[in-house]
Protein backbone atom coordinates (compact mmCIF):
# COMPACT_ATOMS: atom_id res chain seq x y z
CA UNK A 1 0.00 0.00 0.00
CA UNK A 2 1.17 3.53 -0.70
CA UNK A 3 0.29 6.48 1.50
CA UNK A 4 0.03 10.04 0.29
CA UNK A 5 2.87 12.27 1.47
CA UNK A 6 1.68 15.76 2.42
CA UNK A 7 3.98 18.69 1.92
CA UNK A 8 4.43 22.08 3.53
CA UNK A 9 3.18 24.41 0.84
CA UNK A 10 4.45 27.64 2.27
CA UNK A 11 7.85 26.26 3.25
CA UNK A 12 8.81 23.99 0.38
CA UNK A 13 7.42 25.69 -2.73
CA UNK A 14 6.82 29.25 -3.79
CA UNK A 15 3.43 28.53 -5.30
CA UNK A 16 0.13 30.33 -5.30
CA UNK A 17 -3.34 28.92 -4.84
CA UNK A 18 -5.19 29.33 -8.13
CA UNK A 19 -8.89 28.45 -7.98
CA UNK A 20 -12.06 30.03 -9.35
CA UNK A 21 -13.83 29.54 -6.01
CA UNK A 22 -11.34 30.49 -3.31
CA UNK A 23 -7.75 31.65 -3.50
CA UNK A 24 -5.00 32.87 -1.25
CA UNK A 25 -1.55 34.22 -1.91
CA UNK A 26 1.48 32.93 -0.05
CA UNK A 27 3.10 36.11 1.19
CA UNK A 28 6.55 34.65 1.87
CA UNK A 29 9.51 35.74 -0.28
CA UNK A 30 10.41 33.64 -3.27
CA UNK A 31 12.37 30.47 -2.54
CA UNK A 32 14.63 29.04 -5.17
CA UNK A 33 13.69 25.42 -5.74
CA UNK A 34 14.24 22.84 -8.42
CA UNK A 35 11.39 22.61 -10.94
CA UNK A 36 8.87 19.90 -10.20
CA UNK A 37 8.79 17.02 -12.67
CA UNK A 38 6.74 13.87 -13.15
CA UNK A 39 8.20 10.85 -11.36
CA UNK A 40 9.12 7.58 -13.02
CA UNK A 41 6.45 4.92 -12.58
CA UNK A 42 3.62 7.44 -12.32
CA UNK A 43 1.28 8.41 -15.20
CA UNK A 44 2.47 11.24 -17.42
CA UNK A 45 0.34 13.24 -19.84
CA UNK A 46 0.84 13.03 -23.56
CA UNK A 47 1.87 15.96 -25.77
CA UNK A 48 0.13 19.23 -24.94
CA UNK A 49 -2.57 19.94 -27.52
CA UNK A 50 -3.56 23.41 -28.69
CA UNK A 51 -7.05 24.89 -28.45
CA UNK A 52 -7.71 27.94 -30.62
CA UNK A 53 -9.90 30.74 -29.31
CA UNK A 54 -11.15 34.15 -30.43
CA UNK A 55 -12.12 37.04 -28.13
CA UNK A 56 -15.71 38.06 -27.41
CA UNK A 57 -16.60 41.64 -26.50
CA UNK A 58 -19.91 40.95 -24.77
CA UNK A 59 -21.81 38.19 -23.02
CA UNK A 60 -25.46 37.26 -22.55
CA UNK A 61 -27.97 34.65 -23.63
CA UNK A 62 -28.52 36.06 -27.12
CA UNK A 63 -24.78 36.40 -27.76
CA UNK A 64 -24.17 32.86 -26.50
CA UNK A 65 -26.93 31.52 -28.74
CA UNK A 66 -25.38 33.22 -31.79
CA UNK A 67 -21.97 31.77 -30.92
CA UNK A 68 -23.35 28.24 -30.68
CA UNK A 69 -25.25 28.64 -33.94
CA UNK A 70 -21.98 29.65 -35.59
CA UNK A 71 -20.25 26.51 -34.30
CA UNK A 72 -18.47 28.19 -31.43
CA UNK A 73 -18.54 27.56 -27.68
CA UNK A 74 -18.86 30.71 -25.53
CA UNK A 75 -16.21 30.39 -22.83
CA UNK A 76 -14.33 32.36 -20.17
CA UNK A 77 -10.62 32.43 -19.47
CA UNK A 78 -9.99 33.28 -15.81
CA UNK A 79 -7.01 34.64 -14.00
CA UNK A 80 -5.65 32.42 -11.28
CA UNK A 81 -6.68 34.26 -8.14
CA UNK A 82 -10.41 34.09 -7.65
CA UNK A 83 -11.03 34.97 -11.26
CA UNK A 84 -14.82 34.93 -10.99
CA UNK A 85 -14.70 38.12 -8.93
CA UNK A 86 -12.26 40.08 -11.07
CA UNK A 87 -8.70 39.82 -12.21
CA UNK A 88 -7.55 39.11 -15.73
CA UNK A 89 -10.80 37.74 -17.12
CA UNK A 90 -11.18 37.29 -20.86
CA UNK A 91 -14.35 36.42 -22.77
CA UNK A 92 -13.52 33.96 -25.54
CA UNK A 93 -15.10 31.46 -27.89
CA UNK A 94 -13.55 28.15 -28.91
CA UNK A 95 -14.34 25.83 -31.81
CA UNK A 96 -17.21 23.53 -30.94
CA UNK A 97 -16.13 20.57 -33.09
CA UNK A 98 -12.56 20.68 -31.79
CA UNK A 99 -13.57 20.73 -28.12
CA UNK A 100 -16.19 18.05 -28.73
CA UNK A 101 -13.59 15.81 -30.38
CA UNK A 102 -11.18 16.32 -27.47
CA UNK A 103 -13.84 15.46 -24.89
CA UNK A 104 -14.92 12.38 -26.87
CA UNK A 105 -11.32 11.21 -27.33
CA UNK A 106 -10.17 11.76 -23.75
CA UNK A 107 -13.40 11.39 -21.78
CA UNK A 108 -14.95 14.30 -19.87
CA UNK A 109 -13.16 13.75 -16.54
CA UNK A 110 -9.81 13.23 -18.31
CA UNK A 111 -10.37 16.40 -20.37
CA UNK A 112 -10.91 18.38 -17.14
CA UNK A 113 -7.65 17.11 -15.61
CA UNK A 114 -5.43 17.87 -18.61
CA UNK A 115 -3.41 20.96 -19.49
CA UNK A 116 -3.76 22.58 -22.92
CA UNK A 117 -2.12 25.43 -24.77
CA UNK A 118 -4.72 28.09 -25.51
CA UNK A 119 -4.03 30.46 -28.41
CA UNK A 120 -6.29 33.50 -28.55
CA UNK A 121 -6.35 34.97 -32.08
CA UNK A 122 -8.40 37.76 -33.71
CA UNK A 123 -9.95 35.11 -35.97
CA UNK A 124 -9.46 31.36 -36.10
CA UNK A 125 -7.77 31.65 -39.51
CA UNK A 126 -5.44 34.44 -38.38
CA UNK A 127 -1.71 33.92 -37.73
CA UNK A 128 -1.66 36.73 -35.15
CA UNK A 129 -1.66 35.56 -31.53
CA UNK A 130 -3.21 37.88 -28.95
CA UNK A 131 -2.42 35.63 -26.02
CA UNK A 132 -0.76 32.23 -25.69
CA UNK A 133 -1.17 30.58 -22.32
CA UNK A 134 -1.25 27.17 -20.69
CA UNK A 135 -4.69 26.44 -19.28
CA UNK A 136 -6.66 23.86 -17.35
CA UNK A 137 -10.30 23.33 -18.34
CA UNK A 138 -12.33 24.06 -15.21
CA UNK A 139 -15.83 23.36 -16.51
CA UNK A 140 -17.37 22.09 -19.72
CA UNK A 141 -21.14 21.91 -20.08
CA UNK A 142 -22.44 19.45 -22.67
CA UNK A 143 -25.89 19.18 -24.19
CA UNK A 144 -27.72 16.35 -22.44
CA UNK A 145 -28.72 14.65 -25.69
CA UNK A 146 -26.19 15.61 -28.37
CA UNK A 147 -23.10 16.07 -26.13
CA UNK A 148 -22.35 19.27 -28.05
CA UNK A 149 -20.40 21.70 -25.80
CA UNK A 150 -22.62 24.52 -24.57
CA UNK A 151 -20.11 26.64 -22.66
CA UNK A 152 -16.74 26.27 -21.02
CA UNK A 153 -14.42 27.75 -18.43
CA UNK A 154 -10.62 27.72 -18.52
CA UNK A 155 -8.13 28.84 -15.90
CA UNK A 156 -4.58 29.99 -16.53
CA UNK A 157 -2.02 27.47 -15.29
CA UNK A 158 1.51 28.92 -15.04
CA UNK A 159 4.22 26.99 -13.21
CA UNK A 160 3.61 29.02 -10.04
CA UNK A 161 0.00 27.83 -9.74
CA UNK A 162 -1.60 25.41 -7.32
CA UNK A 163 -4.81 24.12 -8.85
CA UNK A 164 -7.68 22.08 -7.47
CA UNK A 165 -8.15 19.13 -9.79
CA UNK A 166 -10.55 16.18 -9.76
CA UNK A 167 -8.11 13.55 -10.97
CA UNK A 168 -9.75 10.49 -12.60
CA UNK A 169 -8.93 6.99 -11.36
CA UNK A 170 -7.96 4.07 -13.60
CA UNK A 171 -8.34 0.60 -12.09
CA UNK A 172 -5.81 -2.12 -12.91
CA UNK A 173 -5.12 -5.68 -11.78
CA UNK A 174 -8.72 -6.87 -11.84
CA UNK A 175 -7.73 -10.06 -13.65
CA UNK A 176 -5.42 -11.20 -10.81
CA UNK A 177 -7.25 -9.81 -7.77
CA UNK A 178 -7.69 -12.75 -5.32
CA UNK A 179 -11.12 -11.51 -4.27
CA UNK A 180 -12.40 -11.08 -7.81
CA UNK A 181 -11.02 -14.47 -8.84
CA UNK A 182 -13.11 -16.00 -6.05
CA UNK A 183 -16.28 -14.61 -7.60
CA UNK A 184 -16.64 -11.44 -5.57
CA UNK A 185 -17.40 -8.15 -7.30
CA UNK A 186 -15.80 -4.76 -7.46
CA UNK A 187 -17.59 -1.89 -5.72
CA UNK A 188 -16.17 1.35 -7.16
CA UNK A 189 -16.96 4.14 -4.70
CA UNK A 190 -14.97 7.00 -6.25
CA UNK A 191 -14.01 7.58 -9.86
CA UNK A 192 -12.20 10.88 -9.28
CA UNK A 193 -10.27 12.25 -6.30
CA UNK A 194 -9.66 15.95 -5.63
CA UNK A 195 -6.07 17.10 -5.17
CA UNK A 196 -4.31 20.43 -4.88
CA UNK A 197 -1.73 20.11 -7.65
CA UNK A 198 1.28 22.18 -8.70
CA UNK A 199 0.48 23.04 -12.31
CA UNK A 200 3.63 21.41 -13.71
CA UNK A 201 2.78 17.93 -12.38
CA UNK A 202 -0.99 17.53 -12.69
CA UNK A 203 -1.47 13.78 -13.22
CA UNK A 204 -3.61 12.80 -16.21
CA UNK A 205 -5.02 10.02 -14.02
CA UNK A 206 -4.14 7.88 -11.00
CA UNK A 207 -3.71 4.12 -11.26
CA UNK A 208 -5.47 2.06 -8.59
CA UNK A 209 -3.88 -1.38 -8.29
CA UNK A 210 -6.40 -4.08 -7.35
CA UNK A 211 -4.04 -7.03 -7.81
CA UNK A 212 -3.64 -7.79 -4.09
CA UNK A 213 -7.18 -7.13 -2.87
CA UNK A 214 -9.08 -10.04 -1.36
CA UNK A 215 -12.73 -10.36 -0.34
CA UNK A 216 -13.74 -7.59 2.07
CA UNK A 217 -10.61 -5.53 1.53
CA UNK A 218 -10.66 -1.94 0.34
CA UNK A 219 -8.41 0.90 -0.75
CA UNK A 220 -8.80 4.40 0.70
CA UNK A 221 -7.67 7.74 -0.68
CA UNK A 222 -4.54 7.64 1.43
CA UNK A 223 -3.46 4.45 -0.34
CA UNK A 224 -3.21 6.11 -3.74
CA UNK A 225 0.28 6.38 -5.20
CA UNK A 226 0.85 9.99 -6.30
CA UNK A 227 3.61 12.57 -6.53
CA UNK A 228 4.53 13.71 -2.98
CA UNK A 229 3.89 17.34 -3.98
CA UNK A 230 0.18 16.65 -4.50
CA UNK A 231 -2.02 17.50 -1.54
CA UNK A 232 -5.16 15.47 -0.97
CA UNK A 233 -8.12 17.76 -0.28
CA UNK A 234 -10.48 15.02 0.89
CA UNK A 235 -10.11 12.67 3.86
CA UNK A 236 -7.33 10.08 3.56
CA UNK A 237 -9.63 7.47 5.10
CA UNK A 238 -12.42 7.91 2.54
CA UNK A 239 -12.83 4.61 0.65
CA UNK A 240 -12.16 4.45 -3.08
CA UNK A 241 -12.93 0.83 -3.93
CA UNK A 242 -13.86 -2.37 -2.09
CA UNK A 243 -14.04 -6.07 -3.00
CA UNK A 244 -17.51 -7.19 -1.98
CA UNK A 245 -18.84 -10.71 -1.43
CA UNK A 246 -20.79 -12.40 -4.20
CA UNK A 247 -24.19 -10.89 -4.92
CA UNK A 248 -27.21 -12.75 -3.57
CA UNK A 249 -28.42 -13.39 -7.13
CA UNK A 250 -25.01 -14.93 -7.99
CA UNK A 251 -25.11 -17.14 -4.91
CA UNK A 252 -28.52 -18.45 -5.89
CA UNK A 253 -27.32 -19.25 -9.40
CA UNK A 254 -24.40 -21.31 -8.04
CA UNK A 255 -26.71 -23.55 -5.97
Amino acid sequence: MFRIHRFALAKSFHLRFFSPSAAALIEEPAIEAAPLTYLEGLPKPGPVETILAIPRSTSGKSIAAKERKAGRVPSILFEQEDGQHGGNKRLISVQSNHVRNLVNKLGRSFFLSRLFKLEVRPEFESDEIIEEVRVLPRLIHLHSITDIPINGTFIRAPSTALLKVDVPLVFTGEDVSPGLRKGSYLNIIKRTVKFLCPADIIPPYIEVDLSELDVGQKLVMGDLKVHPALQLIQSEEQPVVKIMGARVSDQRKSK
